[in-house]
């Protein structure tokens, strides 16, 4: 793990940032951004932050998927390495990696604290400690292409039934148009924290709970749960790729952006990648809330990243000056505008150029602030392991390896028996 975060600052040096002329109270910053590709805003605001201050700054690019990317924060906090100062963690981890961050509370400048949701903040305050600042928040959303719903006469499903039906009308009928690349609809189906959040849309949406409810019980064993995930696994070789069972985000995203897709699920950061110049899609396509089972309601997965500052950091109060500009209201506003990502700060949701730029952020304001949390807070250090249970079946039942049935009753067997070993 050593290795590849050395290997990783090496690979990246061109963006280290060594200033000519450095004060005395110059230090080294390690950062541990997102995974380099075009949405990782974090190396260019790295970059104005140490150019303002005369710091070295290194950046550390991560794994794509957040479960690899948790086990690496999991093995460099554990090992007490000083090695990445500031971190970009999910919003399910504040809990899990309390004990190996720093209260912020008592290194960041005045005034820092002022001014986002109070909702995350609660739920980045863990025993009284505020162990991280709240960088983007996300909600899962459905994407879909205007031009050929238009030319089907078809509206934006508002069922996850309608969008079956719909996709699959589509995608045979640009087959049949000689568009032998189109399918009905792409989603994040690899077996990581990605399938979590869109299984808990399902199975949401339907009516069948969050796998374990506020009081610590786990509800995952109801027939809500089978419909949801039956006709998850439906659209597998049908209106989705086989190949949909290895996707995460950038995956599922490149296929609708090439206009191979009818339908996606994925997060706000997608709109303003398919809107750039030159992509197939520019202009095509709108987004909406994700569609709902049978007498249930529209769900969205709450999402989002949050910056901290390790325990072990030899300069935690530099670090934390760079977590407090990261998330100031300027440095939100510039990734809103430029990628699309939903602030955490209310005021930049009627910000007129946020607006102009991304029209969708403001109305998807309620979507955002009304977004389902995973049952991380209530299951605490046992959630890796609660998702890990829900993916790992979940994807066993997309794969055709069990039935949707058959996975059900072995999540609720698997989770059962990390609820009685204390949550």
């Amino acid at each position: 793990m050593r290795q590849y975060l050395r290997t990783s600052v090496v690979l990246l040096s061109s963006i280290a940032l060594l200033p000519t002329a450095l004060s005395a109270t110059a230090a080294e910053i390690t950062i541990a951004c997102g995974d380099g590709g075009a949405a990782d805003f974090c190396p260019t605001l790295a970059k104005r932050w140490a150019e303002a201050n005369g710091h070295h700054v290194n950046i550390v690019t991560t794994p794509q998927s957040p479960t690899e990317k948790l086990s690496l924060y999991q093995q460099l906090l554990g090992s007490q390495s000083q090695d990445v100062d500031v971190l970009m963690i999910d919003i399910v981890w504040p809990g899990l990696l309390a004990d190996h961050l720093v209260d912020l509370n008592e290194y960041l400048p005045e005034g820092a604290t002022d001014g986002f949701i109070p909702s995350l903040m609660e739920n980045n305050t863990v025993q009284g400690k505020l162990v991280a600042l709240p960088w983007f928040t996300d909600a899962g959303l459905l994407y879909y292409r205007q031009d050929l719903l238009d030319k089907y006469d078809a509206g934006v499903p508002e069922t996850w039934q309608a969008l079956t039906d719909t996709a699959r009308r589509i995608q045979q009928a640009e087959r049949e148009a000689g568009n032998t690349r189109m399918h009905g609809f792409v989603f994040q189906g690899r077996a990581y924290e990605g399938l979590t959040t869109n299984a808990l849309e399902w199975i949401a949406s339907h009516g069948g709970g969050t796998f374990v409810d506020g009081d610590g019980q786990v509800t995952v064993n109801n027939p809500q749960t089978v419909e949801a995930l039956a006709l998850a696994a439906s659209w597998v070789g049908d209106i989705s790729p086989e190949g949909v069972s290895n996707y995460m985000e950038e995956e599922a995203r490149g296929v609708f952006q090439a206009g191979n897709a009818v339908f996606m699920r994925n997060w706000p950061y997608v709109w303003s990648l398919g809107q750039a110049d030159g992509t197939p899609i520019q202009g095509k396509f709108g987004v909406a809330p994700l569609p709902h089972g049978a007498g249930g309601q529209s769900t969205a997965t709450l999402g989002g990243w949050n910056w901290a500052v390790s325990r072990y950091s030899q300069h935690p109060e530099i670090a934390a000056d760079l977590v407090a500009y990261l998330s100031a209201e300027e440095q939100q506003k510039a990734h809103a505008v430029e990628f699309g990502r939903n602030p955490t700060r209310p005021m930049l949701y009627e910000d007129a150029e946020v607006l102009e730029a991304h029209p969708f952020i403001g109305e998807l304001y309620e979507t955002v602030m009304n977004g389902i949390p995973r049952p991380a807070s209530v299951t605490g250090t046992a959630y890796p392991r609660v998702s890990s249970a829900v993916f790992n079946r979940v994807h066993e039942a997309l794969s055709g390896d069990v039935s949707p049935e058959q996975a059900i009753q072995q999540l609720d067997s698997e989770l059962a028996r990390l609820g009685r070993r204390g949550w």
